[in-house]
């Protein structure tokens, strides 16, 4: 029995070694991330300085900044990190041309500035959240984000403008059965949404 659990030991310890610097990266932000979101934001910008090519840091760095911004009232801080997370963004873009993944991710940052100040941002940027989740379900009607984020984006303007929601709600279950098949590229390529969409269905049926 002690050979054994010697024999496991030396497996579990021969797969730590062989993760590379980047993997170990990425799993300390992914772990950081749970209690300390901006320090997972920055040590994800670290790892896309080291990381040129890879459109994942800076993808995974910039949507951390977009979701905290939703919580802020400041307007400076609010620019400063939305800005930060447009640059961010920008660069996955340069890395990945034409990817629904930061499609969402750009127009979830747009929202940001409308969840802010929808009188002043919402003539300008409503036609271009529209625009871009209609250019990504053309590149990716499969990707259940791209289905349940616009979903949402429609669901809420409904809300706004004391319209029915119900109609999204087949949308949300549509978005469901794609996560259900949906497989990620690698374990660190966007795979979340799952649990909102669920969330999101119950309040459409209600």
């Amino acid at each position: 029995m002690k050979q054994i659990i010697f024999i496991l030991s030396l497996s579990v310890c021969g797969l730590m070694q062989s993760q590379s610097p980047y993997e170990k990266g990425m799993e300390t932000a992914f772990e950081l991330w749970k209690n300390s979101p901006i320090e997972a934001s920055n040590l994800f910008e670290r790892i896309a300085q080291a990381e040129p090519d890879n459109w994942l840091p800076p993808y995974y760095a910039a949507q951390i900044l977009i979701i905290n911004s939703f919580e802020l009232n400041n307007v400076e801080q609010l620019t400063a990190q939305l800005k930060k997370a447009q640059d961010l963004i920008n660069e996955a873009q340069i890395i990945s041309k034409n990817n629904p993944e930061i499609m969402v991710l750009q127009a979830l940052l747009h929202t940001a500035w409308l969840a802010y100040d929808g009188a002043t941002y919402g003539r300008t940027l409503s036609p271009k959240i529209m625009e871009i989740y209609n250019t990504a379900e053309q590149l990716a009607p499969e990707n259940p984000r791209v289905t349940y984020c616009k979903a949402e984006w429609n669901m809420r303007s409904a809300q706004y403008f004391g319209q029915d929601t119900t109609p999204y709600c087949k949308d949300f279950e549509k978005a469901l059965e794609l996560f259900a098949n949906f497989k990620p590229e690698t374990s660190f390529h966007p795979n979340w949404g799952k649990e909102r969409t669920t969330l999101l269905l119950e309040s459409c049926r209600n």
